[in-house]
């Protein structure tokens, strides 16, 4: 409860209650829940074969989870030998991204910062929680859908129906399952379903160890991926080809303690943030397998050793349709969705924060968290809203008992209403 970045949680019942309204879908509530009683869905992976061309878009990040003895061919073959007929990193759209942000952020008339909207977690926090900052994000796609455009293009242009084109992505995090279902901007993803990375680094892991022998099944070497590519998804990955003062900054919780000074107008002259909600980028995923630090170390590895491709040939068939691409990456408004709005009357908006107030003057201020609510200023709002009431506060409590307003049993009544049944049985 307390972890949530937007105090998106309550207790009642002894169960998580998630308000859809402030969630930004981070996955810190299932990064740390001890009982694990937050789940992720994702489509059935058989879903592939209702369509004939079956395309996998992984990140770079995914090829990071297998130990080195594994190639990245290794991995290409175990895809196909899975049903996928044609497989390819999303990172071969960072390129055409690239170059279209830095003429945004050479443009003087858009507003600075402007802050990549890579990471959907942040462009829902900011449309949550730090809405005057809308107009500061920069209206452009991510490398995964430039990716699934390019292969609805290409397919096509060579005849192929649109019902037979099935587009999957392996995603490390909750986020981009929420941006490609229900997109910020309310428009239909090119990508038609959504497998978590967890679960696809199992059955391709598994289908390794056990064909890993079998040397004529490998798949040739994929599409050559730029060293720029490879690290786009770790921190910094975007920072290092923009001109001006620029800033990259992970963690949510960073991200939401720099934001706030940002909103304060403290530092000024900055032109672009580049702010992730997982530590080290997209290595630190919530459905991400592996080590953080391992996988950004083999990503890493993986972009010195393009450097020392001897050809440098990074080309890919991407190219053949930048021209075409850079007409469709363009993103519509993303409008507000500010959490503290009380009312959608100002009057009766305004009516509620003055009672918030009388009500923080009451409470103790500790933000213990007791009475299911994040803390004393969630539980004044919850109870104006009408989701909670002041003898949820055991402070609150205590001093109604002895003025003889509650009677213990009473109040253990109500803590039983929060925090369920089992909480108050001996054992």
């Amino acid at each position: 409860m307390n972890i949530c970045p937007t105090q998106a949680i309550r207790v009642r019942n002894g169960k998580a209650i998630l308000m859809p309204n402030r969630c930004i879908d981070c996955g810190e509530c299932f990064r740390v829940c001890p009982v694990s009683a937050i789940s992720i869905e994702q489509d059935d992976v058989a879903q592939i074969f209702n369509y004939k061309y079956r395309i996998a878009l992984i990140p770079a990040v995914f090829t990071a989870q297998f130990p080195s003895k594994f190639s990245i061919a290794d991995i290409y073959t175990a895809l196909y030998e899975l049903g996928f007929t044609d497989v390819f990193e999303v990172e071969h759209g960072a390129h055409i991204l690239r170059e279209e942000v830095k003429k945004i952020i050479d443009n003087p008339d858009f507003p600075k910062p402007l802050i990549s909207t890579f990471c959907p977690a942040i462009v829902r926090l900011i449309q949550v929680k730090f809405p005057s900052l809308v107009h500061n994000l920069i209206l452009l796609k991510p490398p995964l859908d430039i990716s699934a455009l390019y292969f609805r293009r290409s397919l096509a242009e060579e005849g192929v129906k649109e019902d037979e084109i099935g587009i999957f992505y392996f995603t490390q995090c909750a986020a981009k399952i929420a941006a490609i279902k229900s997109p910020a901007e309310r428009v239909e993803s090119p990508i038609t379903g959504v497998i978590n990375m967890d679960s696809a680094f199992n059955k391709v892991y598994q289908y390794l160890e056990q064909n890993i022998h079998n040397k004529e099944s490998i798949a040739e070497s994929p599409d050559n991926l730029s060293p720029e590519a490879i690290l786009w998804s770790l921190t910094t990955g975007e920072t290092e080809y923009y001109s001006g003062r620029r800033i990259a900054i992970d963690g949510v919780h960073n991200v939401i303690s720099f934001l706030e000074k940002l909103e304060n107008e403290e530092n000024p002259g900055i032109h672009f943030l580049e702010l992730r909600a997982c530590h080290e980028g997209c290595a630190g995923g919530v459905l991400a397998n592996e080590n953080r630090f391992l996988s950004a170390e083999r990503m890493r590895n993986r972009a010195k050793a393009a450097v020392n491709n001897q050809d440098g040939d990074f080309s890919n068939r991407i190219n053949d349709y930048k021209d075409d691409l850079k007409e469709l990456i363009k993103t519509a408004e993303v409008k507000p969705r500010s959490m503290l709005k009380l009312d959608e009357n100002m009057s009766e908006a305004m009516r509620k924060m003055n009672l918030i107030r009388q009500i923080i003057q009451l409470l103790p201020m500790v933000d213990c968290g007791a009475c299911g609510s994040p803390g004393c200023y969630a539980l004044a709002e919850d109870i104006v809203q009408g989701r909670g009431m002041m003898e949820n506060c055991i402070f609150i409590q205590r001093r109604y008992e002895q003025k003889g307003m509650l009677k213990n049993q009473d109040a253990i009544a109500l803590m039983k209403k929060i925090w369920g049944e089992n909480k108050f049985e001996s054992k």
